[in-house]
């Protein structure tokens, strides 16, 4: 293909027969390996019928989800950031999976066995990846244990929630997830437990050091509201806007810093690219103080995450680094077949 020197669009869409026809083959010849080509075709196909069919969206990123972790069985891969740089897909597995898992949650609240899909999804997840983001972990238990409660599980749910935040009692949205399982239940008709859920908020809420206190006394409020107890939650009210303010103070006392990241292409053989990073870390006023530095360091994480991965070689499925939007086997990769610049 290298040696074809492409001269027009039509001869160009020679090219993506070619392609075409190995992705054919690799069907015929090893249906049970998993092709990232049609692997990426799934995660985007599901993409498209979300908007319309969240059902037919559910199955086909299932379908997608069971590639996942054959990919990783073959592997080894025990991490998502891992298999993000393994496999360069359009949409990173950071994204995807946490836009999987609100799908299963939708679709599920008309399908009890999709509801079951997702607590099976989740479960997979948290045993293949311990070791991720305290905001991922979290957001993925919360999943689990509300997906059993909509499933009238009720006793397997209390069980995780309790065990979680034995582990760690200042998960302030643990507190909250678990009290709205009782009292505003989504999808089910179950009775709602208004006793429980402010028995298991005002817990949460008297926990020293709890994050997010601000979250609790808001559904503090609301639980009033629904109580008829207006007094108390104008007092509730009061307090989260209070807490509301100290923590955006808080927020405010950090120095402000700024992270950019651009990506430089360089050619290093007819076969292969490198895609370098770079990122930048600007600080305003004085510098940065060093107790300061762990808040920076996760900003300067959570920039490198996201659809675009750098690569020591650039997948054709992965966005092109020139920032067209494009994937790179339809942009920049055409530099050597006598595409455009």
């Amino acid at each position: 293909m290298d040696s074809c020197g492409f001269r027009s669009d039509k001869e160009r869409v020679q090219g993506e027969w070619i392609w075409i026809c190995l992705v054919s083959l690799w069907q015929r010849w090893w249906p049970d390996k998993v092709c990232l080509e049609l692997l990426d075709d799934k995660i985007q196909a599901g993409y498209h019928e979300l908007e319309r069919d969240e059902a037919a969206c559910v199955e086909t990123w299932l379908s997608a989800w069971s590639d996942v972790l054959r990919l990783c069985d073959a592997t080894g891969i025990a991490a998502i950031e891992e298999f993000d740089d393994r496999f360069p897909l359009t949409q990173s597995l950071y994204n995807w999976s946490q836009d999987f898992e609100n799908a299963l949650w939708n679709a599920g609240l008309h399908d009890r066995e999709v509801l079951q899909a997702r607590v099976a999804v989740c479960e997979e997840a948290l045993q293949r990846f311990p070791n991720e983001d305290q905001l991922m972990t979290e957001n993925r238990r919360r999943a689990l244990a509300e997906s059993y409660f909509e499933l009238g599980e009720s006793e397997k749910a209390e069980e995780l929630f309790g065990s979680w935040l034995a582990a760690d009692p200042r998960w302030g949205f643990g507190w909250v997830a678990w009290a709205v399982c009782h009292f505003s239940p989504i999808g089910s008709d179950r009775p709602r437990d208004y006793a429980s859920a402010e028995q298991i908020l005002l817990q949460g809420y008297s926990t020293p050091g709890v994050r997010d206190r601000e979250a609790i006394a808001e559904w503090l409020k609301v639980l009033c509201e629904q109580t008829g107890r207006q007094l108390e939650a104008q007092a509730f009210q009061r307090e989260a806007k209070k807490l509301g303010r100290q923590a955006g103070q808080a927020r405010s006392e950090v120095r402000p810093v700024t992270v950019s990241r651009s990506f430089e292409l360089e050619d290093t053989s007819d076969e292969a690219a490198v895609v370098r990073q770079r990122t930048m870390l600007e600080f305003a006023g004085e510098g940065l103080p060093l107790d300061q530095l762990p808040t920076v360091m996760a900003a300067a994480r959570a920039a490198s995450r996201g659809p675009v991965r750098h690569v020591a070689k650039v997948g054709r499925n992965a966005p092109c680094p020139c920032g067209s939007g494009e994937k790179f086997k339809k942009c920049c990769d055409t530099d050597r077949l006598g595409g455009r610049a």
